[in-house]
């Protein structure tokens, strides 16, 4: 009977997270409200709080089905026998593409805030890597001078550098490259950055 109900409870759970993600996608985070989740998974309003503890927590479920994509996205675009750049710039295209594709459920995770005083439970807080995951080893080759902690500050600031210019194009920033523009200058500004990083030249 236990195993009964836990397994109805996770068919719910992965209900609420399938329909907020149908939800983010078509109408965006700020659109977002547990009625239509409730509406759209087929169950009564107050059982959103039988599988979650708040919207919020549906939406970091939400963002870490996203960040399991994307890594999934950045792994598959590893080249084989590459360079270490041609391997920095197939994973910048691949962010972008997946970016570009992906546009309102790629930005609620980085723009979903929780109420003030409340901490990313560790859970979720464990996911965020996968940004820098495949980072890392063409970074170690073109650094290799680099200690592991300054190896993975190095990849933050890697990625935080394009993840920038995505996100300003695609939001529409007055500073931003036009959209059609910008897998050609994020391939411009890794081009930029890893010639800087190579320590061969």
């Amino acid at each position: 009977m236990d195993n009964k109900r836990a397994q109805k409870k996770e068919d719910l759970r992965n209900r609420m997270i399938d329909a907020a993600e149908e939800i983010i996608s078509e109408k965006g985070l700020a659109n977002l409200k547990a009625r239509d989740v409730t509406a759209q998974a087929g169950c009564a309003l107050g059982a959103i709080y039988t599988v979650v503890a708040d919207l919020d927590e549906l939406i970091m479920r939400v963002n870490s089905c996203t960040l399991s994509r994307l890594g999934v996205a950045l792994h598959d675009a590893l080249p084989k026998d590459a360079s270490p750049k041609q391997t920095m710039h197939a994973l910048a295209a691949a962010y972008v593409g997946f970016a570009l594709e992906n546009t309102t459920t790629w930005s609620a995770i980085f723009s979903h805030r929780l109420p003030e005083g409340t901490d990313v439970p560790e859970w979720h807080r464990a996911e965020y890597p996968v940004l820098i995951a495949e980072i890392i080893e063409p970074l170690s080759q073109l650094r290799p001078d680099l200690l592991p902690d300054q190896l993975r500050l190095r990849a933050q600031t890697v990625f935080a550098a394009v993840h920038g210019v995505v996100q300003l194009s695609i939001h529409g920033r007055f500073v931003g490259v036009p959209r059609d523009m910008l897998a050609a200058e994020v391939d411009a500004l890794v081009d930029a950055m890893t010639r800087g990083l190579d320590t061969g030249e």
